[in-house]
């Protein structure tokens, strides 16, 4: 009959005003990275599961589109954040020669996190205003993980959903091929790459 069902969306926006210091775009949609821990990207995703909303806050290696770290929370807040970071930086030795995209969200502009990739000589990008395409390659694991996981089935709880969520992005990580890493995932294509490097 051409019927299709019609799935309004609800994006988490973050952005409260210039409350730090606004990053400039050095990214500017050059999402290729020619080794790992180039170029990273993040940003916060919610996910209403019956009456009460999930935070997932992931880093993006954007060399393989492999999750570095990621932090599921019920708050929004910095420390869901601050987790995120200390996370990925106990999992990769960054000194350096790395750019780490965000959008313009508070959390973002916030001392802590500023200061965070400082003390790493990283390089701060953040997209422009309101302009999701300028994170495309995180905007693209948000659609991924809504497509192959949150829409599949209806959610009993929370705690189900973060549990699947969790098992998603190991699958992600670690079995689902892309044709642009020349059909192996993400954790087989940097393995491939470090085995070459040395």
């Amino acid at each position: 009959m051409g019927l299709k069902a019609k799935r309004k969306k609800q994006r988490y926006n973050s952005y409260k005003g210039e409350l730090g210091k606004i990053a400039p775009n050095v990214i500017n949609r050059d999402f290729h990275a020619d080794a790992p821990d180039q170029k990273w990207a993040t940003d916060v995703t919610q996910v209403k599961i019956k009456d009460s909303w999930v935070y997932l806050s992931p880093v993006l290696d954007m060399f393989n589109g492999e999750i570095v770290s990621y932090v599921i929370s019920d708050r929004p807040d910095l420390k869901m954040v601050m987790t995120m970071l200390d996370k990925a930086f106990n999992k990769r030795n960054i000194q350096g020669n790395l750019i780490f995209h965000s959008d313009q969200g508070w959390h973002y502009q916030h001392k802590r996190y500023q200061k965070a990739l400082e003390d790493r000589h990283i390089t701060q990008s953040m997209s422009r205003k309101g302009n999701c395409l300028d994170n495309a390659m995180m905007e693209n694991f948000f659609g991924l993980m809504k497509n192959e996981l949150l829409y599949l089935q209806e959610w009993d709880s929370i705690d189900q959903f973060k549990k699947a969520l969790r098992k998603y992005i190991w699958y992600y990580n670690n079995d689902r091929i892309k044709l642009r890493l020349k059909g192996k995932s993400p954790v087989q294509y940097r393995a491939l790459f470090q085995s070459k490097a040395s």
